[in-house]
């Protein structure tokens, strides 16, 4: 490399720096006898890479003790490596504290090693575009290298790049993990494949590619130029299990769950007394002698987390100080909102406090509801109540709150309608990047101001004697509850800049997520009502018929075993019946997952039975037996929380109970949907988009076929059977519609042909030459899939009509497995998160057309997937659902046409 980049962020493999020191300085100690050479040597090199390189962002990461997740999936790892010498070991925290002295961040994260961390913090830093420098002298980590990450050897100070790897080992990045699966590690003890050295596997992947292509193209071994290349082939197949084994021992892991981000890796200001301190304990007289001499000039331009202090929060307990804070709260340009409660359940929560921010610092605590013994006197909640309802429905009083939602949810309990919620800061974190991390305040305030809050478990305490809010004595409460809304207010702050650059994003938070929430809230409270009779009694007959299915597969197994064990259904699938194995867990022995016995259940008896059973299991245990448990006392009817910060894609989801997955291809689970009843006077109208997401590949991928046969109202899985089969619409078989109807859902989903087959269950070859052919008919949606993955790996993001962002930090993987699943999520974002964005702006037309019409009138009250369920008044019904199916149908313009099918009946399965 001819010139030397900058790089804002520096991570430094500390573990790899120990040994090396350790090693490479012998016999220093100080007058005392204590060893200090690992500690010389380890904060040379750093003093020498930040005197280099000069970096605004650093970490030192070290391995943590104990075992990793590797240790688990192969016990022999790294077995072999003898203990850490006596001398190295008295060093450690010598060096840890040296290094905390010095203003640098220090990693260490239990159940992995130093690798995945700093693989981790790489990819996160490459994926945001910022220059990252890896400092080790473990060759593994090649594997990370990509345009945004470079390696360095501080021992020879040499720098490698993609092409630098190239060079060295004579293979890209992409298949350093192969290489070390191919010939194993003797240093990590990674088997690797027995006969398989350095020429032969470079043979291999330079001829053929990666382990997977090796294992895809095992008759082509032969024809390659390395000694033993005729009976490679056997070898490779005998050890398959051992290759694929190293290949998952050898891979950095990429996703490790940290507490920080890159960008909160800020060094701080040395602590100079604490580092004169230990310099002289070692006696590194130079060192010492700099630091009497510089003016911080180890890291210049460093930045320091704000200060966040509790002195200053405030606590009402009387009218006079609630007059002066209210009136505050009247010429605050934006107030920091949030209500502390006594249960996350927004329908049983009482009202404890209520907590405001209006500027960084200056936030307060008004309590209403602590009772627990000698609790101080406290202002009346009605009264505050009262007092604070014109401010809270005020439109034009801005407010911000952190999940303000529940917020919302809880007043209107209490029979106050909040209005004017002008920002959320959980919504503004998912909308910025909703794969960035959790989007809780805790890990937002880590995120974003490098702050540690109080957590709720700091002041309640845990498990069943965990208190509630009432219970917690004043002066812990005021200080937890008034920081809530200090660091919701500073949160917006240090988001809201970066979102208001990009006007796609912004559009997105204001125009979407806010509003919606306010939408969601009222379907939450309303609630949907449930036939607790009919739901009891279908309980009653699932489980006979799970004891039959139950009693069918001991029989077909011969004898009895437990259905929920994994152990003894894969000794009776695979040892006993011998059927085939079709994937194997991580510890190498064979899976018996949904998708495996799936497989097996279109060949084998017992698996189908099995697939019944967990099937009907689940059904009971989720829905008719836990749902009548879940109806309200007060309403009658059940409150389900939706989340909008939780699929990454911008879908909704919703728990408590889950409305999203309650099967509708069973008779079952139709029958579940049956106990969905209207009120009376009412009845059930379920409006779905119509293959709405098909509908979203014609107008991205602009191919004029899918155009063509939407824009004319063809059934387009007939239509795409005439063309990939070559037979006239009318001609088209049901069984070419269904293969058809596979095909054009599996390549949303980037289905590969193995995937097809299995669907389809056809061979292999069949399922490609269908593919080939709708590519043939369909060039559009090839093209666009093409597209779409180059975008992707080159932004590192997809975005959805309307601007929404999908980062996919493992586009570019060295891992292939977890590329390719990055590159099916590329393709299908687009069209899962237009959809998404698609519905929810129907809700928010269809919610101001309910507003205006007489109260309870039209009610909405579920939203599933691609539909949406209301309660409707049977005397204007036929207007109202014509208008419902407008108002969706012209949610959005595409290129073409969107189609609401509704339908009417008692129930949500009638309906439907």
């Amino acid at each position: 490399m001819s010139t030397k980049p900058t790089y804002p962020l520096i991570l430094v493999d500390g573990s790899s720096y120990l040994f090396r020191a350790f090693h490479a300085i012998r016999d220093l100690s100080n007058s005392k006898g204590q060893p200090t050479n690992a500690v010389y040597g380890v904060i040379n090199m750093l003093r020498s890479l930040i005197k280099q390189y000069h970096p605004t962002h650093m970490a030192v990461v070290f391995d943590a003790k104990g075992k990793t997740f590797r240790d688990d999936i192969y016990p022999e790892y790294k077995a072999q490596r003898p203990p850490m010498p006596d001398d190295l070991r008295v060093q450690i925290e010598p060096i840890h504290e040296i290094i905390k002295a010095m203003g640098l961040p220090i990693l260490v994260v239990e159940g992995v090693e130093a690798d995945d961390v700093i693989g981790t913090l790489a990819r996160q830093a490459s994926a945001a575009g910022i220059p990252t420098l890896i400092s080790t002298g473990d060759k593994d980590m090649a594997q990370l290298v990509d345009d945004k990450v470079t390696l360095i050897n501080t021992m020879t100070n040499t720098l490698m790049d993609p092409q630098g790897v190239v060079e060295k080992f004579g293979i890209p990045p992409d298949l350093i993990i192969d290489l070390l699966a191919l010939k194993g590690d003797k240093v990590d003890n990674i088997p690797g494949v027995p006969g398989v050295g350095d020429k032969s596997a470079l043979a291999m992947l330079q001829g053929l590619g990666g382990i997977e292509e090796i294992y895809a193209r095992l008759d082509e071994i032969a024809q390659l130029d390395f000694r033993g290349a005729k009976t490679m082939a056997i070898k490779m197949q005998e050890h398959e299990t051992q290759a694929r084994l190293s290949y998952e021992l050898a891979t950095i892991k990429t996703d490790v769950e940290l507490a920080v981000s890159p960008e909160q890796l800020l060094p701080t200001t040395p602590d100079k007394p604490r580092l004169a301190s230990l310099y002289s304990e070692f006696e590194f007289k130079r060192w010492l002698e700099e630091l009497g001499q510089e003016q911080d000039q180890a890291l210049p331009e460093t930045q320091v987390a704000t200060e966040i202090s509790a002195e200053d929060y405030e606590t009402i307990l009387d009218k006079a100080h609630f007059n002066l804070w209210l009136d505050k709260l009247k010429s605050a340009p934006l107030i920091a909102l949030d209500t502390e409660t006594t249960s996350l359940d927004y329908m049983q929560a009482q009202l404890v406090g209520f907590c405001f921010a209006v500027a960084p610092g200056q936030a307060a605590y008004l309590p209403v509801g602590h009772d627990y013994m000698d609790a101080p006197a406290q202002l009346d909640k009605e009264w505050v109540l009262q007092q604070l309802k014109p401010l809270l429905e005020d439109e034009q009083c801005r407010k911000v709150g952190q999940h303000i939602k529940y917020d919302k949810n809880v007043l209107a309990n209490h029979g106050i309608n909040l209005k004017g919620i002008a920002f959320d800061t959980m919504l503004e974190s998912y909308v910025s990047n909703s794969v960035a991390g959790r989007h809780d305040m805790d890990s937002l305030a880590e995120r974003h101001l490098g702050h540690q809050t109080i957590h709720f478990e700091d002041i309640a305490g845990k498990g069943a004697k965990q208190l509630t809010f009432n219970q917690i004595p004043l002066e812990q409460a005021a200080k937890y509850a008034a920081e809530d809304a200090d660091i919701t207010l500073r949160l917006h702050q240090a988001m809201w800049p970066a979102l208001e650059q990009n006007q796609d994003l912004c559009a997105v938070l204001t125009d979407i997520e806010i509003p919606l929430a306010t939408v969601l809230s009222k379907m939450e409270v309303q609630g949907v009502l449930i036939d607790a009779q009919k739901l009891n009694e279908q309980s009653q007959q699932l489980a006979v018929r799970i004891m039959e299915l139950e009693k069918q597969v001991h029989e077909q197994a011969g004898q009895e075993f437990n259905l929920g064990s994994p152990k003894q259904l894969q000794e009776i699938l695979f040892e006993k019946m011998n059927l085939p194995v079709i994937k194997k867990t991580p510890k190498g022995v064979p899976s018996t997952s949904e998708d495996v016995l799936q497989v097996l259940a279109n060949q084998y008896p017992l698996p189908k039975l099995l697939m019944e059973y967990r099937g009907l299991t689940k059904l009971k245990n989720t829905y008719t037996d836990k749902l009548p448990k879940m109806i309200n006392p007060k309403t009658g009817r059940v409150h389900t929380s939706y989340h909008q910060a939780v699929a990454a894609t911008g879908r909704l989801s919703s728990t408590d109970p889950n409305l999203q997955n309650i099967p509708i291809r069973t008779e079952e689970g139709r029958r579940v949907r049956q106990a969905f009843i209207a009120s009376p006077g009412y009845k059930v109208v379920a409006a779905d988009y119509s293959q709405i997401e098909l509908r979203i590949m014609a107008h991205l991928s602009a191919d004029k076929g899918l155009l063509s046969a939407f824009s004319q109202g063809k059934d387009i899985h007939r239509a795409t059977a005439a063309e990939v089969f070559g037979v006239e619409l009318d001609e088209v078989t049901a069984e070419q519609r269904r293969s058809a109807k596979a095909i054009n859902f599996g390549l949303i989903y980037g289905m590969s042909a193995f995937g097809l087959s299995q669907q389809l269950n056809i061979p292999r070859g069949e399922a490609q030459s269908y593919m080939d052919l709708y590519f043939e008919r369909y060039p559009g949606v090839l093209k666009y899939m093409e597209t779409t993955r180059e975008q992707a790996k080159e932004q590192g993001y997809v975005s959805t009509v309307f601007g929404r962002r999908l980062y996919l930090p493992e586009i570019k993987s060295s891992n292939a497995a977890r590329r390719k699943g990055a590159e099916r999520a590329a393709i299908n974002a687009p069209m899962q998160g237009t959809a998404a964005d698609i519905i929810k702006k129907a809700m928010l037309a269809v919610d101001a057309w309910i507003d205006q019409l007489p109260v309870g009138e039209v009610r909405m009250i579920m939203q599933v997937h691609d539909e949406l369920v209301f309660e409707i008044k049977e005397q204007n019904l036929e207007e109202n659902r014509q208008k419902i199916i407008s108002l969706m149908e012209n949610a959005a313009t595409l290129a073409v046409p969107l189609v609401v099918e509704a339908g009417i009946g008692a129930n949500w399965d009638e309906a439907h």
